[in-house]
């Protein structure tokens, strides 16, 4: 026998060993300056020091910060001026609710604004229809910034109309995120390319960044129209709209169409965020704010990332629930709620609001449906009602409360979209929108499977149980 050999290879264990656990101390100490918070922190370390080797690999993917230092720096050198201040809008908001549009404008700066008409879009064929129709008519320039834009048929429907519009010497710039969109060919881009359209594209997928460009991604839906037109909401670039999904059925979800000064931070949204992709600069020269009709909905724009000074979308969300004095009814399809979110609502059922959660009956990601469904005990015994959705997928992002707000946008209530994302949401402080879906949620709430039974709910299998324990231990994460 070599000993010299096998004296060698018990001395490299208890080296590598020591490697590790002073890799996994580094990664520790990383957290704590950054920092993060104590239940983040938590998980973070349970799958460093349970997780052999995948556990910093894991924090070496998703846990750092060096990208997110670099694009608050970008931001700041985007150069707005003359940033608009809060219009009177107090005729159409009750008191209580004052409070939400006050954080709004100081965290997101995003003002409200009165002067706007909107349209409530449900669906891909009724959507892509309006947005279709405003494009033919551009003059100045279009903006589309989406999470997913993949090749297909709407895609082709948008080269045809790109290529008409640039004849007509209108400016387009295309910008798509490099995680979501990683399906979109480059026979695709080379097209837009040649006919003249300008592309970003946001924390591109390249070797060496990959691990990087997974945090931080651009989940916002925007197009813009000289200005004047702007639609946002949940629903991407994705013959999924059309032709529905193999597994989950017909996608189902909501848009709004904006006209009025509440465009222009969309525009200033998406201007932001081309640079951020390009380092390149959108003259603001020629931009101005549309105020038709000149008396209109209230609304605010809330854009949020995590180069902000704050956590907005979350303290948005969470302001929303706490001014619930009658109802709060939620559709999203991604609700694992960090731990202020959950006992909001938790609080609100509580206190006697009607809250109700709709969503599907089953997710695109079956890691994530565990996590989701590992919340539904602690709803239930607060008395939320929980209603599961089986004709086809909801990927809607609505609140809705008391009949005095709507908020309609990109944003799910996980920690992604809550805290590391660019989501985008806009807030309506419009009565009668909000009693239009509030109709439209009970219609669907009617058609899904209602769970409301504490007691009989507990009584699931353990092994159900052990597995959505074991998701919810990830769930900071996701």
């Amino acid at each position: 026998m070599d000993f010299n050999k096998y004296q060698k290879k018990s001395m490299l264990v208890p080296i590598l060993i020591t490697l590790y656990v002073v890799i996994a101390l580094v990664m520790v100490i990383s957290l704590l300056l950054n920092g993060v918070r104590p239940s983040k922190t938590l998980a973070w370390l349970l799958a460093i020091f349970t997780i052999p080797v995948g556990g910093v690999l894991l924090y070496v993917m998703f846990g750092r910060n060096r990208r997110k230092n670099k694009m608050f720096s970008l931001k700041n050198k985007v150069g707005f001026i003359n940033e608009p201040e809060s219009a009177d809008c107090s005729p159409q908001i009750s008191s209580n609710k004052h409070k939400i549009t006050s954080l709004i404008a100081k965290t997101s700066k995003c003002p409200i604004t009165c002067y706007n008409h909107l349209e409530l879009l449900k669906d891909g064929k009724n959507t892509f229809e309006s947005i279709f129709r405003a494009l033919e008519d551009a003059q100045d320039h279009i903006h589309l910034q989406y999470y997913i834009f993949e090749d297909g048929i709407l895609a082709d429907m948008l080269l045809e109309i790109f290529e008409r519009k640039i004849a007509e010497n209108v400016t387009i710039r295309l910008l798509y995120d490099g995680i979501g969109s990683y399906s979109l060919s480059k026979k695709y881009l080379d097209k837009l390319k040649k006919i003249g359209v300008e592309t970003a594209q946001f924390l591109p997928y390249k070797f060496g960044r990959f691990l990087s460009a997974l945090n931080y991604r651009n989940h916002r839906k925007i197009i813009v129209i000289d200005n004047k037109i702007g639609f946002t909401g949940g629903i991407n670039i994705s013959d999924k709209y059309l032709k529905g999904d193999p597994a989950l059925g017909k996608w189902h979800d909501t848009h709004l169409k904006i006209e009025g000064e509440g465009v222009d931070f969309l525009n200033r949204t998406f201007i932001t965020d081309w640079y951020l992709a390009s380092e390149k600069k959108v003259p603001l020269s020629g931009l101005k704010i549309f105020q038709t009709p000149k008396i209109g909905t209230s609304l605010q724009i809330v854009p949020s990332g995590p180069d902000d000074d704050f956590d907005v979308m979350e303290q948005a969300y969470f302001s929303l629930i706490n001014s619930a004095e009658k109802y709060l009814y939620i559709v999203n399809p991604y609700i694992i709620p960090n731990h202020a979110i959950l006992q909001a609502l938790i609080t609100a059922a509580l206190s006697g609001i009607d809250v109700r959660i709709l969503m599907s009956s089953t997710t695109d990601m079956k890691l994530v449906d565990w996590c989701v469904r590992a919340y539904f005990e602690s709803y239930l015994k607060a008395g939320i009602k929980i209603y599961l959705y089986a004709d086809g997928f909801l990927h809607s992002k609505v609140m809705l409360c008391d009949d005095e707000i709507a908020s309609i946008g990109t944003a799910n209530l996980d920690n992604r979209s809550l805290q590391q994302n660019y989501e985008a949401q806009v807030f309506v402080y419009d009565a009668d929108l909000c009693k239009r879906m509030k109709s439209d949620f009970l219609s669907d709430c009617d058609k899904s499977k209602i769970l409301e039974d504490y007691d009989k709910y507990k009584e699931r299998p353990w092994t159900k149980k052990l597995i959505e324990g074991l998701a919810k231990l990830l769930s900071p994460l996701l």
